[in-house]
């Protein structure tokens, strides 16, 4: 007679490390592969007391959510968080050339501290060119992206096409896909320059902040009105694309507002006008302290408090807005929610652990110097070099990303290692700007107590996950609604671009 085997007892579920916020009624708790839950007090004590019971609702939420792990989910909870960070793998995928300082426009809050008309010096010259658009081939990442900045980059149209025809048969010659993106004020556009941006499908994307008043103060164009400039031709650019065939619904001028104290109690202004140009998003982006705003502050800034009551009222509308069949998300919000409830990281640069200087974004002046991002090359606009790395003429590509400046931000800008941040709910959601830290408080680390933008991240998804704790499905409904990905095939050279939102 066989003895009987002892039964192998299960192990107890290990407890993945939980982090929590109260929003409201109950705690807002995350793990670090970005799932939540909500619970109220005696649910977290309970969880982080270990005295889940099996077969219970709450113990299969969390088993399932990868707050409890065990050989029956580990493979899968490790498997979230290797998607979570995949940017990790894909290296430099934006590569901002700033192929002028000059500019037609005068900004309050200017951060790329723009140049005269007549500083033709400070154009980017086509060899120059050239070797950053080979720098960026070099990138492991397949697809890329070529942003074109100024000042006004219309201001340089020799060397923006050159950059779309040379750049275009390099992606094809190594196997990559590349997108063109312009970042213009739209003054200077004219009908043989869009018929070739058209043509060549680059992404245009302007500033409107807002209904004729305010965008006229903030943003000064001598002898005409930047407002109209800037409205006449979205109107004339999103014309062109239906003409082109294109669904007006993924191709049109994407467009940005930079809230100014001008901006405080205007939220739905603003709102309105971006609905009245036919935009489908606006993003209402806070002021950033570089360049000439930095000297303008007091006139332009405000606190994070300040800019969350702005934002409260700028939701809430496009909220109602969406409810009546309007569509248009605020492109904040989104970044936020896609890394809420979607397994994957949109790699929106600037909000991310670590950040993207000098590993997901490069920044390349005019004279070919780099950068670890365009914000380290607004400081180095103001004077200071502390985020300059070197130049296109004397460096490689791994020379950028493995220098000390680089890895300093990286280490600077890893959430795990910052007081404050590494037990924050948010941290898998999150990120900090070690450029705006040694701008604003003296050292890339964040000082969290008295850092306004982490004031205002956090605000901002609080009130994103209040809504997702309450009861209104609708509201539910338009989240999800804002975060689905749609095919821009267009855009891309040789591929295809994956795009956010309506």
């Amino acid at each position: 007679m066989t003895a009987k085997k002892p039964a192998v007892k299960a192990a107890k579920p290990m407890l993945n490390l939980p982090r929590f916020r109260k929003v409201g009624p109950r705690y807002v708790v995350t793990n670090d592969h970005g799932a939540y839950a909500f619970l109220d007090e005696d649910q977290l004590q309970t969880l982080v007391t270990g005295r889940v019971k099996p077969g219970t609702a709450m113990f299969d939420e969390l088993a399932a959510k990868g707050f409890l792990v065990s050989d029956t989910n580990l493979d899968d909870v490790a498997a979230d968080y290797d998607r979570k960070v995949a940017f990790l793998h894909r290296g430099p995928v934006l590569h901002i050339m700033v192929v002028t300082l000059r500019c037609n426009e005068v900004c309050k809050y200017c951060h790329a501290s723009r140049a005269n008309m007549k500083e033709t010096e400070t154009d980017m010259s086509i060899p120059t060119a050239e070797k950053v658009v080979e720098m960026a081939m070099r990138s492991p990442s397949d697809t890329l992206t070529i942003e074109f900045q100024g000042g006004e980059p219309l201001a340089n149209w020799d060397t923006v096409k050159h950059v779309v025809e040379y750049g275009s048969t390099l992606a094809k010659q190594r196997g990559k896909r590349v997108m063109f993106s312009l970042v213009s004020n739209l003054s200077l556009m004219d009908d043989e320059k869009l018929a070739y941006l058209i043509e060549h499908r680059v992404q245009i994307s302007t500033s409107l902040d807002g209904p004729k008043d305010l965008h006229d103060k903030n943003r000064y164009l001598a002898k005409s009105s930047a407002y109209d400039k800037t409205v006449e031709w979205m109107a004339r650019i999103n014309q062109a694309y239906v003409d082109a065939g294109l669904d007006p619904r993924l191709y049109h001028v994407e467009a940005l507002a930079t809230i100014t104290r001008e901006h405080l109690g205007r939220a739905k202004d603003l709102v309105d006008e971006y609905v009245k140009q036919g935009c489908r998003a606006v993003f209402l982006r806070p002021l950033n302290p570089f360049g000439f705003a930095k000297n303008t502050e007091g006139m332009v800034g405000y606190m994070g408090d300040d800019f969350l009551k702005f934002y409260d009222e700028a939701l809430n509308y496009i909220l109602e807005l969406n409810r009546q069949g309007v569509e248009i998300l605020e492109r904040l919000a989104a970044i936020f929610l896609t890394k809420i409830l979607t397994p994957d990281d949109p790699n929106y640069l600037d909000i991310r652990s670590p950040c993207g200087a000098g590993i997901g974004q490069i920044a390349y002046n005019y004279d070919g110097s780099i950068f670890t991002c365009d914000e380290g090359r607004m400081v180095y606009q103001m004077g200071d070099e502390v985020f300059k790395i070197g130049t296109v003429n004397t460096m490689t590509l791994r020379d950028v990303v493995t220098h000390d400046t680089v890895k300093s931000i990286a280490m600077a800008s890893t959430l795990d290692s910052i007081p404050g941040c590494a037990t924050c709910a948010y941290k898998p959601y999150c990120g900090t700007c070690p450029v705006y830290n040694y701008t604003e408080q003296g050292n890339i680390f964040p000082q969290n107590a008295t850092n306004q933008r982490c004031v205002i991240y956090m605000g901002v998804q609080d009130r994103l996950f209040a809504r997702l704790m309450g009861e209104d499905e609708q509201v539910k409904d338009i989240f999800r609604r804002w975060v689905e990905v749609k095919d821009r095939p267009e855009y891309m050279h040789d591929g295809r671009r994956m795009q956010q939102g309506f």
